[in-house]
């Protein structure tokens, strides 16, 4: 199996995943938590080098109800100091990296939580996995252009962006709208300008370890041809 370099994946459908049977939102960002700890197990066993999770969009922070961005603070301060005392992530040298507005928007004990998960992680170089926190494309580009001094070039381009010691993502997954594919906000729009892209019905607690690989199988024969 042709394995990526860099695959992204977009969690869509947590909250239409509860709506449907009837449970609160709540319960649908939980069960998505625990989603993701069986794709991350999936990565590291199938040694993907890189490998980008969007955790939240900055809208997703300010623009829902304060119980349920409350309770997702609650979820990612659990999650990531859990992850940062992971034994699958020490064993096999996998560094946590995070990038967005998390540490202008997010609450101190969640900020510490992340930044255990980095620093624990640190001198890690086996494969990278990051997390995009209250992070939009749009605010990304925008920081990327009031950086640059002078001529504005591709290279100057890569090296001011938030991602800028990521490569190129090879694959971008989307779950919850094989019906409706689409990007939002702007989604990695530099760094996923090539890639080949997978969506699915199923929303993202029901994301399994399973179609994730037979994902990956459905890229491999793809040509990617880059333009050419």
């Amino acid at each position: 199996m042709n394995i990526p370099n860099h695959i992204a994946l977009i969690p869509d459908g947590n909250r239409r995943w509860a709506k449907k049977r009837g449970l609160s939102s709540l319960m649908g960002h939980k069960k998505g938590a625990e989603a993701l700890e069986k794709i991350i197990n999936e990565v590291i066993s199938l040694k993907i080098p890189y490998f980008s999770f969007w955790g939240s969009s900055l809208d997703n922070i300010t623009k829902r109800s304060e119980d349920e961005v409350n309770h997702l603070f609650n979820i990612f301060e659990e999650y990531f100091n859990k992850i940062a005392e992971e034994k699958n992530i020490h064993e096999n040298k996998v560094r946590i990296e995070i990038i967005g507005k998390w540490a202008d928007y997010f609450p101190e004990e969640t900020k510490i939580a992340m930044q255990k998960a980095i620093d624990n992680t640190r001198d890690y170089n086996n494969q990278i996995i990051t997390f995009l926190m209250a992070y939009n494309g749009t605010d990304e580009m925008i920081d990327c252009f009031e950086n640059i001094n002078g001529e504005v070039t591709e290279q100057k381009i890569k090296e001011n962006l938030w991602t800028k010691n990521l490569p190129g993502v090879d694959f971008v997954i989307r779950t919850g709208c094989k019906d409706d594919p689409h990007n939002s906000a702007g989604f990695m729009m530099w760094d996923t300008v090539y890639s080949q892209l997978y969506f699915t019905n199923n929303f993202f607690p029901d994301f399994k370890e399973k179609e994730f690989k037979e994902a990956i199988e459905d890229y491999s024969k793809r040509e990617r041809r880059k333009g050419a």
